[in-house]
């Protein structure tokens, strides 16, 4: 709830309607409810609900479908042509994360103990079912937004679904906040909610949003392969994680994926 708080304020700036403008119709005004609902909203219940429920393998392989759901959905509902090489780097990707997660074997390293495996894992069959159910989230969020890059602006975009995801938020916000003890948070931890807040809901969404302007949804969704891969990264370099064979293979065959979704070619349009 703070997080869109304070992104909706840094984007205030970027809700007056740019003077080319069209307004907006009735349709754009229900595609950025639906963005927000669905890429904010019910994307963020899944998956934290989901990942308490089950384990971080089983999540990250069922992550790994997402490059091949955004296609897929970007082929019924956008009428996208999907060529032969993105649904080759979409394989790759698929392959990549769900290498990654299964290399790391959390199943072994993070053992949790009796209660806490009780209460963290005490439904896995849910769980995954909620992590797929944010996989959906994630792919509809990417297709709707190529549907309003072609009527909004990047920043205007960001701006709006920001502000919904607030008002979305606010019930469950205000009911947390009641009896929340502000004060005991350190200035650190409000300088990290600030810097994430801007990171995850003004400079990414509009990044991608700018991006998908010109690139088509089915090869943007190649792309979330950089998730789980930059994570892993972080974890190498910053937390000193080991790093191993199977993992570096991993990465390697994300990596082609992305290689074989962004070099032109004579079917690089992707998209008719």
């Amino acid at each position: 709830w703070l997080r869109f708080g304070i992104g909706g304020l840094a984007t205030l700036h970027w809700l007056k309607r740019p003077a080319d403008e069209l307004p907006m119709s009735p349709a754009t005004r229900k595609y950025l409810f639906l963005e927000s609902f669905f890429g904010n909203f019910l994307f963020s219940i899944c998956m934290l609900f989901g990942v308490s429920m089950t384990t971080a393998v089983s999540a990250g392989v069922i992550m790994a479908a997402i490059p091949a759901v955004v296609a897929l959905m970007s082929w019924v509902f956008l009428k996208e042509k999907i060529n032969t090489r993105t649904w080759a780097a979409v394989v790759c990707s698929a392959l990549g994360i769900g290498l990654l997660a299964l290399s790391k074997n959390e199943l072994h390293a993070h053992t949790p103990s009796a209660p806490e495996a009780i209460s963290t894992l005490h439904n896995p069959l849910l769980g995954n079912a909620l992590v797929f159910a944010a996989v959906l989230c994630e792919a509809a969020y990417a297709v709707i937004a190529k549907k309003l890059t072609g009527a909004l602006s990047p920043r205007r975009i960001t701006a709006l679904i920001n502000l919904w995801g607030f008002a979305l938020m606010t019930p469950f916000g205000l009911y947390m906040a009641w009896s929340f003890n502000f004060a005991a948070v350190s200035p650190g931890s409000w300088l990290l909610l600030v810097f994430y807040a801007l990171a995850a809901n003004v400079w990414t969404v509009w990044l991608w949003m700018s991006g998908l302007k010109n690139v088509p949804a089915s090869r943007a969704g190649v792309f979330t392969v950089m998730l789980p891969i930059s994570a892993a990264v972080v974890g190498v370099v910053v937390l000193g994680e080991p790093l191993g064979g199977l993992q570096l293979l991993a990465f390697g065959i994300a990596l082609l994926s992305v290689v074989l979704a962004t070099l032109p070619g004579k079917d690089s349009t992707g998209s008719h």
